[in-house]
Order: C-alpha cells, then structure tokens, then sequence
C-alpha cells in the first residue's frame, strides 16, 4: 500500500511539473487565468539540504536548526517550478522536488556525556522525500518602487510562503555479526508502540503529511527572458516520524502480539540498538526510557540554486507591456524608423 502511494505521488509531482511546463510553453502568452498582463516564469532548482530531527547531532545538548546539523548527511534536492506573476512585486509559484534524508546517532562526537546519551542510543534513519507545494512570492522593493516606471533592478529580493505535501518513508538498518548490512521499512514496525492498546497515546503515523514551505532569496535577472538566483527553503512540518524517533522505549514483548513472526524478529533488533558508551554493558533500555524529543516535530532546508526562464515577449519590467525591462531600455536606444 505504501509502495503505491509513494508511487502515486511521484507519478502526480511529474506530471504536473511536466504538463504544466509544455502547456505554458506552447501557450504563455494565453496563459494568465484572467489577468492580462501576468507572465508566466518555469524553471529548475537544485542544491543542499539538511535535515533536523532526533538523531545525530553535534556537541551538547540537542538543539535546533544549524548548530546540531551534521553536514557529512547533506544531501541533493532537485526539482523543478512554475510561476505566475500578475505583477513584478508579487507571484503564485506550484513546485515539485526530491531529496534525500538521512540521520545517525554513531556519528556524534564524544566529547562531553550530553551527546554521549545521544551516541549510546545508536539509531539510525534514511528516507526518500517527495514534495509537492504551492506558495505566494513577495518582493518588498519591487512593491515600493512599484509607481516608478524607470525602476527595473537586475538584483531583486523576495519571501515567500506557502504549503505543501510531502511522502517519506524511513528506514533502519541492521548490522550482522558478519558485518552485513540490510535496511527495513520502520513505520510497519511500530518501533515505539504506535497502535498498541498497551500505548493508547501512541498513534500510527502516515508517510504523507503536510508541511509549510517558507524563505527567502533573490534573483538577478541575466537578459529579458532569463534569470538565476538564490533561495533558502525550510519546511515547518506536523510529524516527528521522519526518522521515526520521537517519544519513549516500549516492551518488546509486545511486538509479538501485534506483528508477525519476521517483523516482530526486525523490530526487536531495530528498535533498541544501545550500545554501552555512558552506562558499560547496557544493550537495552527500560520501558519508558527517553527515546526521542516530542516536543519538536522534525524538519529539513534547503539553500537551492535556481534558474528560471519567463515565457512569451513579456520579459521582466514593471511596464506590463509588451517589452519589458531590459528589453524596454534597449529599445529605447533604437533610433525612429523614419529614419
């Protein structure tokens, strides 16, 4: 069921991306639901992204955003846009992208007993990530210049906010005696008891859930039809399960009465992988030991590179018309055809 579902979210992110980059190709200048002079801009986008949850870390205490990210996980995102913009000061961009997430408790340092804690805990995590947003774009100096007709900057700011969906599916690893590694799918495990009776605060989370993009950047505009630019994209997200690590340990008895007989012998392995470092010869917690923070959910940024190409003979400007921007002040510099 999983597997169709996250097959179904690729398929749909593509075909939207894609469909709606050819039919704004073929049809920009038609293409402005209602308002005369929108433009229509499509691009691509790539660059890193970090993920910030429950496992890893850097020294101390776990916190959040850039001082507890481990950069040896950066990962690529990739993805492509379309954007309509019924002026130079505001836009309505629909996005489509993947990456990659991927977190590990055996990387943190030993440097003082606060991560200790978190290194003894030995869990691990990876996940695909596909996301599908939508969201408004703003540029504050374009809106306050927005009456002078000879304002036209290559360099152009922006925020932006909006939301999203986006399909995860984490996976932990067990290590053999032999060395051998394999990977397991952790949501069907229950690894901390979601939807046992015995854990009636534990609910089964879902592998596509919402989230809110929001950030900013800027473009520089390179000639009428083509600019690149610079955005930093976080994720505020409503789940604590991307590295499936949130709440407490549970009773790994329990897991025989819930799963069966192969999974119950995975999670049992996966769950709990504590290896002595602050307390020498535990390999197991108590039930109802710490495992993860509940009191924040997990999420991931990105810093992409972006290159994006504005369809038709609108171009950039704050004109509206025809020519636009670059293109106008060229123009301008013509001499009159009488002569």
């Amino acid at each position: 069921m999983k597997n169709r579902l996250q097959h179904s979210l690729r398929r749909a992110l593509v075909q939207v991306v894609f469909f709606t980059v050819i039919s704004t190709t073929v049809k920009a200048q038609h293409f402005m639901f209602g308002i005369g002079n929108a433009k229509v801009e499509a691009g691509l986008n790539f660059g890193p992204t970090f993920f910030l949850g429950d496992l890893g870390g850097k020294v101390g205490k776990g916190t959040s955003f850039i001082k507890d990210l481990n950069y040896e996980f950066t990962k690529l995102m990739k993805g492509a846009f379309v954007a309509i913009y019924p002026s130079e000061w505001a836009g309505i961009r629909l996005a489509g992208q993947y990456t990659y997430l991927e977190g590990r408790d055996a990387i943190i340092s030993t440097h003082g007993v606060d991560e200790l804690w978190r290194k003894q805990r030995n869990l691990d995590f990876r996940s695909n990530v596909w996301e599908l947003y939508g969201a408004l774009e703003f540029f504050p100096l374009n809106f306050i210049n927005r009456d002078d007709e000879d304002y036209d900057p290559r360099f152009r700011p922006y925020i932006f906010g909006g939301v999203g969906v986006f399909n995860f599916n984490p996976k932990g690893s067990i290590t053999d005696q032999n060395g051998n590694t394999t990977w397991h799918a952790l949501q069907p495990l229950r690894t901390e008891g979601q939807g046992f009776a015995e854990y009636p605060d534990k609910k089964p989370y879902a592998l596509t859930k919402m989230n809110l993009p929001y950030g900013a950047g800027f473009k520089y505009i390179l000639t009428d039809n083509v600019n690149i630019g610079l955005e930093l994209l976080y994720r505020k997200t409503f789940t604590d399960y991307i590295d499936d690590v949130s709440t407490t340990y549970i009773d790994p008895v329990y897991f025989d009465q819930y799963l069966s007989a192969s999974d119950a012998l995975i999670a049992r392995q996966i769950h709990d992988k504590t290896v002595g470092l602050v307390t020498p010869g535990v390999t197991r917690y108590e039930p109802g030991t710490q495992r993860g923070n509940p009191n924040q959910n997990d999420a991931y940024f990105s810093l992409l590179f972006k290159l994006g190409i504005r369809f038709g003979d609108g171009g950039y400007g704050n004109d509206g018309g025809n020519h636009g921007g670059y293109g106008r002040s060229r123009g301008a510099m013509r001499c009159p055809i009488r002569f």
